[in-house]
């Protein structure tokens, strides 16, 4: 006790001082995560979500943002991209990292809101308020929050509670949302927070509309249509919103009236709503069908769905199950209501055949994918035992009501249109179609349940894939010696989820080991072979062996249970620094450029490492290689593709390094780079890609 009395005062002074410290990097952390968040922002304005990922992957390995802000930029580009499975997967990856700064607790809040609204849209209403209701506790307790963060949260849980049949909290959730929205734009300075406030109350307005509480929606409409005058005027408002927000104001008053059996003031708003501009586009023509379908006015109704194909390729949506019965059913019905039997009879047919292409297509897409990605033995066993039962049973329940719905409609259409003589053989004729429908339905469930595990299968590999990616970068060097005399900088950009090619450096005083290699084959095993090949470059580097050496103990334990005849070319070096030395063994693999004036340096031919045991690979070397630039890279490079199938080639990459003279090595890695990805102009690559730069002065 005495003991740590007597050091009290010493630890305090050193915890005094460790927080100040932590508290300027602190500060440096959130610098660097605000500069990054902008750069992964920017690119996802261009909607190059490939390349968000990309950068997103590469930010978090440098430790510029944490894995929660990592995971939400990748959701919110699959998002974007309609990938809402993996976007789904992302956000909750997300919420499983812990929270250590404001900055994580602010991107803990976005997650929130976009996962919450993904399970609302799914009609998931207990899981959404699952993810809401906590977030909205947490950013009671720590303080930290938005008051959009708050609004938007907020009306999701309103709009859940209110399906799920809780009226009372849901309006105490609307209203309370309401109050953030209004501190938000008396808060902001821009019009922005009008805009959000009129969004948010379009979706509470039409929640009560979806659970047919139309006395409850009109005050959330009127409240709406003044926010929308309010926001009008504001100078810097975004007028291209005003005629479509008010379109939609006047078609929800529409359906809202017409449910209140108030016909007379529902046709007034119809109305107006056909004097703006929005009722003429494909998907004014849409919504408006909800208005005249509850006022049964089947025949205009029937006329808009001519539109449903435009308006669906306007908003990017594809032809899947959960599509077909958002539109075509309701199609199907307005055709059938409005005694276009011949219509209903077409469309009826391609909704069943879409139904089987739909299915096909989801099943042949995700296997394909599954098969390309998917390269290690015995995971197919261990993924089928940890299928989940609950969303095969939602599926397969969707099936079930679409196939009931079909049947419905026909059975409704055939017994209305037809005469009373003809019922018998109409009844015959609809009872094959029902022995029909059975069979598919029966080939809907199995369908469903390969589509479900293969789903499963492939989003796990997916993230399993991109583990494994993050732990192979974690392999290469990414931090280069800031040493004075040395310009020596690399990159490694695998053509798959994880690739095969590698490279390396040691630095030990006065001797700089390097080496670049590209195992034969591509994907899981090579990456796997690569990891190998890594380890054992650095430990026998380790131990100052010449390059020849090294190469030739590598073969020696590479060769060994090699039953796949993997093996690995490679350039590896010894640069002595002092005096310019530069001993190598090249075992198969490119020669690299050399020199102010770039040449291909001639060397001796070893064979690739791996393939054969028992061989001394022969060394070489060049005696001064100072002030002279020094390239090594794999056949990724000069072997890229465009989709005329024209390489890169040599004389390319020599005119372009000649034309680079005097500029660091990282320049002209990352140049380099970019030039093979405009070469390639969109053409998939062929193989990994790796350089290495050196210059030593």
């Amino acid at each position: 006790m005495n003991k740590t009395i007597h050091f009290w005062p010493l630890v305090t002074l050193l915890l005094i001082a460790f927080s100040l410290d932590s508290c300027r990097y602190q500060k440096h952390l959130e610098v660097r995560a605000s500069h990054a968040d902008s750069a992964i922002f920017a690119i996802g304005v261009t909607k190059d979500y490939e390349r968000m990922r990309m950068v997103t992957d590469s930010f978090e390995m440098e430790g510029d943002i944490t894995a929660l802000n990592a995971n939400r930029w990748r959701g919110v580009s699959y998002y974007r991209q309609g990938q809402y499975n993996m976007a789904e997967l992302c956000f909750r990856k997300a919420l499983e990292s812990d929270i250590k700064t404001n900055e994580d607790q602010l991107s803990y809040n976005k997650v929130t809101r976009r996962l919450s609204e993904l399970l609302l849209v799914k009609g998931d209403f207990e899981g959404s308020l699952r993810i809401a209701i906590p977030a909205v506790a947490k950013m009671e307790k720590t303080g930290i929050g938005s008051d959009i963060d708050y609004a938007i949260l907020l009306n999701n849980i309103g709009i859940c509670q209110l399906h799920l049949g809780r009226d009372q909290e849901a309006e105490e959730s609307f209203i309370t949302a309401r109050g953030h929205y209004a501190n938000r734009w008396q808060t902001d300075t821009t019009s922005r927070g009008f805009q959000e406030a009129v969004l948010g109350t379009v979706y509470t307005s039409q929640a009560y509309i979806n659970t047919r509480r139309y006395a409850e929606s009109i005050y959330w409409i009127d409240r709406t249509e003044m926010l929308l005058n309010m926001y009008r005027k504001r100078h810097d408002a975004r007028t291209e919103y005003f005629d479509e927000y008010q379109g939609r104001i006047e078609i929800m008053r529409a359906i809202a009236m017409e449910g209140l059996h108030k016909s007379k003031e529902a046709e007034e708003a119809y109305k107006r709503f056909q004097k703006t501009a929005y009722s003429q586009t494909a998907a004014g023509h849409i919504n408006a069908n909800e208005y005249l379908v509850v006022a049964h006015r089947y025949q205009e109704a029937a006329y808009n769905y001519r539109y449903l194909d435009k308006a669906l390729s306007d908003w990017g949506t594809e032809i899947t199950l959960d599509n077909i019965q958002l539109y075509m059913l309701p199609k199907y019905r307005a055709n059938a209501e409005a005694g276009r039997r011949d219509s209903a009879v077409v469309i009826g047919q391609r909704i069943l055949n879409l139904l089987d292409s739909a299915i096909t297509s989801q099943k042949n897409s995700a296997t394909a994918e599954l098969a390309t990605i998917y390269d290690t033995q015995g995971k197919e066993a261990e993924i089928a035992r940890k299928e989940a039962d609950l969303s095969q049973t939602r599926l397969v329940s969707t099936g079930v009501a679409l196939v009931l719905l079909i049947i419905f409609f026909l059975v409704y259409t055939l017994h209305k249109r037809r005469a009373a003589h003809r019922l018998r053989d109409a009844h015959v004729k609809l009872e094959e179609a029902h022995g029909k429908l059975e069979d598919a339905h029966a080939k809907l469930q199995t369908a469903y349940d390969q589509l479900e595990k293969t789903t499963k299968a492939k989003e796990r590999i997916e993230s399993e894939l991109r583990i494994a990616r993050d732990i192979q970068m974690s392999m290469v060097p990414n931090i280069f010696p800031d040493y004075d005399g040395i310009d020596i900088y690399a990159a490694m950009t695998p053509a798959k989820e994880v690739g095969g090619d590698l490279y390396g450096y040691l630095l030990q005083g006065d001797e700089l080991y390097f080496c670049v290699g590209d195992v034969s084959g591509k994907g899981v095993p090579a990456s796997l072979f690569m990891a190998q090949a890594t380890r054992l470059f650095r430990t026998l580097a380790a131990q100052h062996m010449k390059p020849a050496e090294i190469c030739t103990r590598m073969n020696a334990a590479l060769t060994d249970d090699n039953e796949q005849g993997m093996f690995v070319t490679l350039f590896l070096g010894l640069a002595h620094l002092s005096s310019g030395l530069l001993e190598f063994c090249n075992a198969g693999h490119n020669p690299p450029v050399i020199g102010s004036e770039p040449h291909f340096l001639e060397v001796d031919s070893n064979a690739p490492i791996g393939l054969w045991p028992d061989i001394d690979f022969v060394g070489e070397q060049v005696d001064n290689i100072k002030g002279q630039p020094f390239f090594v890279y794999t056949d990724g490079l000069n072997e890229a593709e465009n989709p005329q199938q024209e390489q890169f080639g040599d004389d390319r990459l020599l005119a372009y390094l000649k034309s680079v003279h005097g500029s660091t090595g990282k320049d002209v890695v990352e140049q380099l780079k970019a030039k093979v990805e405009s070469h390639r102009n969109g053409a998939e690559p062929n193989d990994d890609l790796t350089m290495l730069y050196l210059r030593i002065n």
